[in-house]
């Protein structure tokens, strides 16, 4: 290993005798600045990336995920996730007589749907896909637009909460026309 020893204190002297150390430490900046721009620009494989962006995106615009566009006010557990629809109740249930309302917009067409939130009432509680969303909620004294109610009290035959249907009433008026 003396061999090995020699060979890197002779080039460490030689190197020492030519080289100031200002040189040698501007060599070393240019090499730092030059290696932090090259970095982002090298070719990586990103296409992994995109196919999980692409699923997330699929995911989160589906009617079991609580971003999907109608379910901009609920507060519930999603019928889709519990056998039910987007706007029916699955078998064993009932929809509630009395509702609660939101507005929302749609970003495929652009327009604003006014959504009858209903809950199914009848089965013990779904407990799958609960979403609480409640944009633009109103206070507890104005019920119609108030989501933290039992909306199956109303219901005679049976008042246990199940699940949350989104049903398009139809589009927003915006008064202009």
């Amino acid at each position: 290993m003396k061999w090995f020893d020699d060979f890197f204190e002779q080039r460490a002297r030689t190197a020492a005798r030519s080289i100031s150390r200002r040189s040698a430490l501007t060599r070393i900046g240019k090499l730092m600045v030059g290696s932090a721009l090259l970095l982002p620009v090298l070719p990586f494989d990103r296409i992994g990336k995109a196919v999980a962006a692409a699923k997330q995106t699929d995911k989160r615009n589906g009617d079991t995920a609580c971003e999907y566009w109608r379910y901009c006010a609920i507060d519930g557990f999603l019928c889709t996730c519990c056998g039910g629809g987007i706007s029916t109740c699955p078998p064993g249930t009932e929809v509630s007589k009395v509702t609660w309302v939101g507005t929302c917009h749609n970003p495929n067409d652009g327009k604003d749907y006014l959504i009858s939130y209903n809950d199914c009432c009848g089965a013990t509680t779904c407990n799958r896909c609960g979403c609480n969303r409640n944009e633009r909620e109103r206070p507890g004294y104005r019920m119609g637009v108030h989501s933290d109610i039992n909306w199956c009290m109303a219901n005679s035959s049976t008042n246990t909460y199940h699940c949350t249907v989104a049903a398009v009433v139809g589009t927003a008026d915006d008064g202009k026309g």
